[in-house]
């Protein structure tokens, strides 16, 4: 009993890690860092998605009256020029807008700052890229987050129990399959239509990797189940699983995700 609750505590301490790595290292987490300009260090946290029922609001906090900031931004991918608009000061802080776009549709951006002698700081070394989206209500991405997050658990803890334990490895995998179909196979394509206004954009239809993780996963964990009722010793798909699905838990969130090819829609 005690062994049991030790193996369900990693893999929930897993699941944690990995869902922290995959949220930190994604396409969509804001882009943080520091610049120093005269004697003053200016922290910035620039946001990479925002939801299109506004526009982007880029602030950059600065007790520097006398500093200038520069928003320049472009559609991405596109062929338009770039667009050069001054920052506003107020309350201690560089503020502009970047105008919302339809879902799936991108803005390359960067900020200039300007300080009283001329001298210009590009705050980032590379253009950031900032992604609108629809809004997704909570009774969708909520039980979403929670099913693929559960989803994680279970399959940590099969991989658990096929190495070390060899009892109940079936019913484990069992509801590892079943908790990625509901979070990834049901409320997966109602976040994708609400936010991106389409149920599913990986194969065959589409490049995006979100979509063709969940569709490994689970053609994976259905093998196994497969595999595991012909013969309950047969714990090696299990495993393989497991690992598989770690893996693509491992790459970055929202990599090839859904976008508005500007250069194709005008």
């Amino acid at each position: 009993m005690v062994k049991s609750i030790l193996f369900w505590i990693l893999s929930i301490l897993i699941m944690i890690a990995l869902a922290a790595y995959q949220r930190m290292t994604g396409p969509t987490y804001p882009k943080s860092g520091s610049v120093v300009v005269g004697n003053e260090k200016i922290k910035y946290t620039l946001p990479r998605s925002w939801t299109n029922t506004s526009d982007a609001r880029i602030e950059i906090e600065t007790s520097n009256k006398n500093l200038k900031g520069i928003l320049v931004y472009r559609r991405h991918p596109s062929f338009d020029d770039w667009t050069s608009k001054p920052m506003e000061y107020a309350s201690e802080k560089l503020v502009a807008v970047i105008p919302r776009q339809p879902a799936a549709g991108k803005i390359m951006y960067k900020i200039v700052l300007q300080d009283e002698k001329g001298k210009e700081y590009n705050l980032t070394d590379e253009p950031v890229i900032i992604r609108f989206k629809g809004d997704v209500p909570p009774f969708v991405l909520i039980p979403h987050i929670f099913f693929m997050f559960f989803s994680m658990v279970f399959g940590v803890r099969t991989f658990i129990e096929a190495v070390f334990v060899r009892k109940n490895v079936f019913k484990l995998a069992l509801w590892t399959l079943i908790l990625l179909f509901i979070g990834g196979g049901i409320f997966g394509p109602l976040v994708q239509h609400y936010a991106f206004g389409v149920f599913w954009s990986g194969w065959p239809f589409g490049h995006d990797l979100t979509d063709n993780k969940t569709l490994i996963s689970l053609i994976f964990w259905i093998i196994a189940l497969i595999q595991l009722k012909k013969n309950p010793a047969n714990y090696k798909w299990a495993i393989i699983s497991s690992i598989v699905m770690v893996v693509v838990y491992l790459i970055p969130h929202s990599v090839l995700g859904s976008e508005i090819d500007y250069r194709k829609v005008g």
